[in-house]
């Protein structure tokens, strides 16, 4: 039984008011896309980092005294040998004139021995040339070899003293030499904690007068998190940028590879054998390990005590397909995937082989092409009120 005209005419009237209500209330799909593209991918370790000299020494006084003359202040140059510091030399000047009047006392009495000893010689000949011809006693005799043996006694007595007087002498002459103090090596003063004037005290330690380094070799002192240093091989490369380098259209990149890691932390953890009721330690501490690599500085852009934002390349890929990790679904899984918007405008889920993967994109060994289109994400576009004219 045919369907009368006006059924057909009201469903189809139902139909077009269905589809007019989906159109008027269906809200769009706006998706985030980027393309597949070849670069370079680094895993790094970050970190900071403070510069010091690679090389450097702390210029102290080995005697006691008023400093009389500063020939340096910070920032000059020195030259291995120059002259650094005078100190006043009275004290040790006096010890040493001291010392040379004892010397020259000893010798003085080493030479009246030496005649004294020569005399005894003497008289112990005459006595034995006596003694062969029954003409003196023979306690005479024994007498003479007596005074002979105790000439040579006291010869040898005199040169030993000598000889400790003129080592005396020689360590006081050291320490006149002291009140004048040169570089030990060329570089640039750096820092000086003594000024003219100032009474150094020698007598326990040694003060610190100045200290000089090299500063075309600079060692950055990096803190990197126990987290993270099972990562931190020697060799590996690293890179830093300063503080003062964000100015730049590019901050400038030193580049090195990493020297030493040090076995232990730089400081210990406090209060290590006090528990808590939880069974941990109190005063737990994040622990970090400090590694240090060398760059060159031959233009002194580097200065000591410098901050360093360290980066360690633990792994790279050079030129190779990447993604974004933002587009890649079960990273951690097995089988991570994709969504790749097609030409005609459908969607593919891809599963993919990732590489080496850095904080913000994935090495892609198998599962894409250069130039395909993934889908980062997807908003709905409001577009707000419908307006109709009848």
């Amino acid at each position: 039984m045919p369907v009368p005209r006006r059924f057909q005419l009201l469903a189809g009237g139902i139909a077009l008011l269905a589809g007019l209500v989906w159109w008027l209330t269906r809200s769009p799909v706006e998706y985030e896309i980027a393309a597949v593209s070849r670069g370079d991918i680094e895993v790094t370790v970050s970190a900071i980092g403070t510069l010091q000299p690679r090389h450097y020494v702390d210029v102290g006084a080995q005697v006691s005294g008023q400093i009389l003359k500063l020939h340096v202040q910070p920032g000059s140059r020195v030259a291995k040998g120059e002259l650094l510091v005078e100190i006043d030399p009275s004290v040790q000047g006096a010890t040493v004139d001291a010392g040379r009047a004892a010397l020259a006392g000893l010798r003085a009495q080493l030479a009246e021995q030496q005649a004294q000893q020569r005399l005894a010689r003497q008289r112990n000949e005459r006595q034995r040339e006596l003694a062969l011809a029954d003409a003196t006693k023979r306690e005479d005799v024994q007498t003479a070899e007596a005074n002979l043996a105790v000439a040579f006694a006291r010869i040898d007595h005199l040169k030993a003293q000598i000889d400790q007087t003129q080592a005396t002498l020689k360590a006081d002459e050291a320490r006149l030499g002291y009140t004048r103090i040169f570089a030990p090596m060329a570089g640039t003063v750096v820092a000086v904690e003594a000024r003219e004037g100032q009474t150094l005290n020698a007598t326990y330690q040694t003060p610190n007068i100045l200290r000089i380094a090299d500063l075309t070799g600079m060692t950055v002192w990096t803190e990197v998190s126990e987290a993270d240093i099972s990562q931190v091989k020697p060799k590996l490369p690293a890179y830093f940028t300063t503080l003062g380098g964000h100015g730049e259209s590019r901050p400038r990149r030193w580049e090195s590879r990493i020297r030493q890691v040090l076995p232990a932390p730089p400081t210990t953890i406090a209060a290590s054998g006090a528990q808590t009721g939880s069974g941990q330690p109190q005063g737990m501490k994040a622990v970090s390990y400090t590694v240090l690599f060398d760059v060159e500085n031959p233009d002194g852009a580097l200065m000591p005590q410098m901050t360093a934002q360290v980066g360690i390349i633990t792994a790279s890929a050079k030129q190779v397909l990447h993604v974004p990790l933002s587009a890649v679904n079960g990273l951690t899984e097995e089988k991570p995937t994709v969504r790749v918007m097609r030409e005609d405008g459908d969607i593919e889920i891809r599963p993919l082989v990732l590489g080496v993967h850095s904080r913000h994109a994935a090495e892609v060994r198998s599962g894409l092409h250069e130039g395909e289109r993934l889908i980062l994400g997807e908003k709905t576009v409001d577009k707000g009120p419908r307006r109709f004219s009848w």
